[in-house]
C-alpha cells in the first residue's frame, strides 16, 4: 500500500530522516511511533505531500485515497452532521449533480453509483460515528459554531472515519477524547477496511488496535509485527543480542591487537600480525544506537494528614444559580485513597476536580475540608495560560516568591528540566515539557491531595510510564482523570462513575466498564429500573470477584514460573562450575560442595515445576470456565 523508499529530510541542516525506508502491508493497522521531536509528524506531512523531501520517494497505489483529520477544527453555521456527510465528497458530488442532471441517462449511473458506495445509509453511519465520539444524537444538529476547539477537533476525527480513505492517517487522535471516546475509536479501527497509520503515545490504543509497529529512530524507519508490548520485548531483546555480539566482537579485536602490538616487529611473527591487522580491518559491529535519556517525573512527598481529607454530604455544584451540574453528591477522600473518575466528557468530571480544589464552592450541601489538606491540581486548559515570554523558573518563582533559587530548580530537576531547560522561555517549550512544567506546579506545595485532570496528553510513552512510577511512589492521595487505561489500572483502586447528574461507585475494572459502554447499558436520561440497576450491580460485582480470583491464580502461577526460571538459572551456574575437569583434583571440598547445591537446587526446581504445572492448570481452567459464563451471558 504505501512504500517509503531512501527518504531523507532536512530542517536547518540537521537530518530528521535519513534514508529510512519502509513497505506497509496493506489493509492493515500500522502504530507510528517514537520519541517527541523523532519527526513522526513531518513523516506525515510529506506523506500528504505537504512539504517536500531532499531525497527518497514516498509512493501508493494509483487511485488510493488518503485521509488524514484537518489541521483546523470546521466551524461555522453547518451542523457536525452535515459536515460530517460532506467529507465524503464523492457522494456530496453526485447528489448535487442529481440535482441538477436532466439526461436520464446519466442520473441511471448516478443513482447506480449512489447505490454501490452505499450512500443512503451515510447519514446513520454518520450519526453513529458521532455518537460514538461523544454527541448525542440532538447535538449533532446544533452548528459546528456551538462547540468548543477540543469538540470541533472531534468531528473533524468524525469526518476522516466517515471518509473512509484507503489509507487513514491519524496524529494522537486521543488527545481531545474522553475514556469513552478512545474505547470506541479502538473497536472502530479493529473493524477499519483499510489501511491505518496511527501516532500514538497511548500504550493500550497501540496494544489494541495495531497490528505493526513502525518504529522511528535516529531517521530510520523499522516496522515490526505484532502490537506495542511485542515491538517493545523483541527491541529490547534484539538490542541485548547486538550489545553481546559487539562485546564479543570488542574482545576479539582487543585479543588480536594485542598480538600485533607484541609481535608486529618481530621476523618470525610479522606475517601472523599483518595478517590479524587485516583480520581487525574486516571485523563487523551491529548498529546500537545510544538509549535516549529518559527525564525523570518525582513528585515530591507531602505531609502526613489525618482522614478524612475531605467529605460531602449531599452536595450540589454547578456554574449557575439554581442550575446545578452534580447533586446529592456523597463521598469520603482518605490520604491513601487512589480514585479514578469514568464518565463522558460533560457529565461533570472536571466540575467534581474544581470542586476538591476549591475552584467551585457547593451550592447545596455540606463539605468538611482537613486542616492540613494541601491540594494540587492539575488541567489541561492551565497549558494555555502559561506565560510564554518567561521561563520555567521564573513561572515558579511568580508562584511562591519566598522560594530559593535552588528550592525552585529542585522542583524543576525533578520533572526532568536540565539548567538550560530551566532558563528556556515556556514558548520554546515541547508540548510535553509544558505539560511537565504545570505538573512541577501542581506539586510545588507538597500536596496531600493531588488531582490531575487529563495529564497524559502531551506525554510520550516513556514520560507516561515515568509518571505512573511517580505515581504510585507518591503517598499522599490522588483522584484522576484520565483517558490512559494503563495509568488508571496502573494507580486507581476505586472507580466512581460521573453520569446522569451525580457520582456513584462503580463495580469492576476498566474492562467491566468497555463492556458496559460498548453493550449499550450506559446511563441513559430515562433510566433503568430499579430492579435492573441491582441486577446489573450484582452481576458486576460477580464478574469483579471471579477477576480478583482469577489474577490471583494468575499471580500464582507466575510467581513458580519465575521461580522455576531462577532454579534453573542457578543450576546452570553450577553446572559451570562443575564443568571444570580439574575442580574435584584441585579443590574436592568445594566440588562436593557444588554438587550437594546443585542436587539441593534441582530438588527445588522438580517441586516448583510440579506446583506451577498444577496452579497453571487451574488457572487455565477457571479462565475456560470464566469465559464460558461470560458468553452465556452475552447470548
Amino acid at each position: 500500500m504505501l512504500v517509503i523508499e531512501n527518504l531523507t529530510y532536512r530542517i536547518a541542516g540537521r537530518d530528521i530522516l535519513k534514508g529510512a525506508s519502509a513497505r506497509l502491508p496493506e489493509g492493515r493497522r500500522v502504530g507510528l511511533v517514537g520519541r517527541n521531536g523523532a519527526g513522526k509528524t513531518t513523516l506525515f506531512k510529506l506523506i500528504q505531500g505537504e512539504i517536500g523531501s531532499d531525497g527518497g520517494d514516498i509512493t501508493l497505489p494509483a487511485q488510493a485515497r488518503l485521509g488524514a483529520v484537518a489541521q483546523e477544527a470546521p466551524a461555522g453555521p453547518t451542523s457536525l452532521l452535515d459536515t460530517v456527510l460532506a467529507a465524503d465528497t464523492e457522494r456530496a458530488d453526485l447528489l448535487a449533480e442529481s440535482e441538477s442532471s436532466t439526461d436520464p441517462h446519466r442520473l441511471g449511473e448516478i443513482h447506480a453509483r449512489l447505490e454501490a458506495i452505499d450512500a443512503y445509509s451515510a447519514p446513520a453511519r454518520a450519526a453513529a460515528i458521532l455518537a460514538g465520539l461523544g454527541f448525542p444524537a440532538a447535538d449533532q444538529l446544533r452548528p459546528c459554531s456551538e462547540f468548543s476547539g477540543g469538540w470541533r477537533m472531534r468531528v473533524a476525527l468524525a469526518a476522516v472515519l466517515f471518509a473512509a480513505p484507503d489509507l487513514l492517517l491519524l496524529d494522537e487522535p486521543t488527545n481531545y477524547l474522553d475514556l469513552e471516546g478512545v474505547l470506541w475509536l479502538e473497536d472502530f479501527l479493529k473493524r477499519y477496511r483499510g489501511t491505518v497509520l496511527i501516532i500514538s503515545h497511548d500504550r493500550d490504543l497501540l496494544n489494541t488496535a495495531a497490528e505493526f509497529i513502525l518504529h522511528l529512530e535516529h531517521g530510520k524507519l523499522t516496522l515490526y509485527s505484532g502490537n506495542y508490548d511485542t515491538f517493545a520485548e523483541v527491541r529490547a531483546q534484539k538490542r541485548a543480542n547486538d550489545l553481546a555480539f559487539n562485546k564479543k566482537q570488542e574482545a576479539a579485536r582487543a585479543h588480536m591487537q594485542a598480538f600485533v602490538d607484541r609481535f608486529r616487529y618481530k621476523k618470525n611473527k610479522a606475517k601472523q600480525a599483518q595478517a590479524r591487522v587485516k583480520m581487525i580491518a574486516k571485523l563487523k559491529f551491529a548498529d546500537v544506537p545510544l538509549d535516549e535519556h529518559i527525564a525523570p517525573i518525582r513528585i515530591p512527598q507531602c505531609e502526613e494528614a489525618s482522614p478524612p481529607l475531605i467529605t460531602m454530604d449531599r452536595i450540589a455544584v454547578g456554574y449557575e444559580p439554581g442550575k446545578p451540574v452534580l447533586s446529592n453528591v456523597t463521598m469520603r477522600f482518605d490520604p491513601d485513597d487512589r480514585i479514578a473518575l469514568l464518565g463522558k466528557n460533560g457529565n461533570g468530571k472536571s466540575t467534581l476536580a474544581k470542586l476538591l480544589v476549591q475552584k467551585l464552592t457547593p451550592m447545596s450541601g455540606e463539605m468538611v475540608r482537613a486542616r492540613k489538606l494541601v491540594p494540587g491540581y492539575f488541567a489541561q486548559h492551565q497549558l494555555e495560560e502559561l506565560d510564554g515570554t518567561v521561563t520555567p523558573i521564573t513561572t515558579l518563582a511568580r508562584l511562591r516568591p519566598k522560594l530559593s533559587e535552588q528550592q525552585l530548580r529542585t522542583q524543576l530537576g525533578g520533572f526532568g528540566f536540565s539548567a538550560d531547560k530551566q532558563r528556556t522561555n515556556v514558548a520554546k517549550l515541547s508540548g510535553g515539557e509544558r505539560a511537565r512544567l504545570m505538573l512541577a506546579l501542581a506539586t510545588l506545595d507538597k500536596p496531600n491531595l493531588l488531582i490531575l485532570d487529563e495529564p497524559t496528553n502531551h506525554l510520550d510513552i516513556d514520560a507516561r510510564g515515568e509518571l505512573l512510577s511517580a505515581l504510585n511512589d507518591y503517598e499522599g492521595a490522588v483522584v484522576l482523570v484520565s483517558h490512559d487505561r494503563r495509568l488508571i489500572e496502573s494507580t486507581a483502586d476505586r472507580l466512581y462513575l460521573v453520569a446522569n447528574g451525580t457520582v456513584a461507585p462503580f463495580d469492576g475494572d476498566l474492562e467491566d466498564y468497555r463492556k458496559f459502554l460498548l453493550s449499550n447499558d450506559a446511563p441513559r436520561e430515562t433510566g433503568d429500573s430499579e430492579e435492573s440497576k441491582l441486577s446489573k450491580a450484582e452481576a458486576r460485582r460477580d464478574a469483579a470477584e471471579r477477576r480478583r480470583q482469577l489474577k490471583a491464580m494468575k499471580e500464582k502461577s507466575d510467581s513458580e514460573e519465575r521461580q522455576v526460571e531462577a532454579l534453573n538459572a542457578e543450576i546452570r551456574k553450577y553446572d559451570t562450575t562443575l564443568s571444570d575437569p580439574l575442580l574435584f583434583a584441585q579443590n574436592p571440598a568445594k566440588g562436593n560442595a557444588v554438587a550437594k547445591k546443585r542436587a539441593e537446587a534441582a530438588r527445588k526446581l522438580k517441586a516448583a515445576e510440579d506446583r506451577w504445572i498444577k496452579f497453571s492448570e487451574d488457572y487455565e481452567s477457571a479462565l475456560a470456565a470464566e469465559d464460558a459464563t461470560v458468553h452465556r451471558q452475552a447470548i
